[in-house]
């Protein structure tokens, strides 16, 4: 019987997590679905013939479980936990909203892949970061997305740097506006209306689309490197530079 490749997507509860991780699953891979939601992660692996790890990435002892139950192989890291929380100024900023950021978006993007390089490296895998536009360009009142982002963004600069003479490949997805099941609802702390505003006039990009993309740079070769995969809807320029549709 033919070993199936191995994938591990941290934040796989929701959104862009769970999408790649059905793309993957219907591409051939064992997928490890990682996230803190047990109930949720047991339900989508059971939808896709995977494994289901209750995983926070802000917490050392679950990132150390999640690396012993995958082993000594691992084929793609989608390092996709994080999120953002809030549109205060600089000068109004959530402090503690801010570090919650970080804490997840950076800190535990870099402790997920501190945990599991090991077993990436040994099979010659990919690791695919799901950053965002918002890590090269900032906007008003996202400086604490922007970021956090941007931080991101130039630790996996810096890792690809230092790795360049390992058989492992470094990349990084950056979307723009995407209509995921939660990231907006979770940015404006529940309030659904607010959160509908965001899609408005525009035909954003939607979760599956990303996955999409998270499929392509994982099935390239060994020797090709995607570092950046930047993808936007067609009416999206820039993060702040959207063209909305009234009336």
């Amino acid at each position: 019987m033919e070993t199936r490749p191995v994938a591990v997507v941290t934040g796989a509860s929701s959104g862009i997590g769970r999408a790649s991780a059905r793309r993957l699953a219907a591409d051939g891979f064992e997928v490890f679905c990682a996230a803190r939601r047990t109930e949720r992660v047991e339900e989508l692996a059971q939808e896709i013939d995977g494994r289901a790890v209750t995983c926070d990435v802000t917490r050392p002892s679950d990132l150390a479980a999640l690396a012993e139950v995958v082993g000594d192989r691992l084929d793609v890291l989608v390092v996709n936990a994080g999120g953002a929380l809030g549109m205060d100024t600089v000068a109004q900023a959530n402090l503690d909203e801010w570090r919650a950021m970080f804490e997840t978006n950076v800190i535990g993007a870099t402790a997920t892949i501190q945990a599991l390089l090991p077993a990436l490296t040994g099979a010659q895998g990919v690791l695919i970061t799901i950053g965002s536009t918002s890590g090269l360009v900032a906007y008003e009142g996202a400086g604490g997305y922007c970021g956090a982002k941007f931080a991101e963004h130039a630790m996996m600069a810096s890792l690809r740097l230092e790795l360049v003479d390992q058989p492992v490949r470094i990349c990084e997805i950056l979307p723009g506006l995407v209509q995921s099941d939660e990231f907006s609802l979770v940015r404006f702390h529940g309030d659904e209306q607010r959160a509908a505003k965001v899609y408005e006039g525009v035909d954003p990009l939607q979760q599956e689309d990303v996955a999409d993309c998270v499929a392509f740079v994982a099935s390239r070769p060994a020797h090709v490197n995607i570092d950046q995969l930047v993808v936007r809807p067609r009416a999206q320029a820039a993060a702040h530079k959207l063209h909305r549709v009234t009336g």
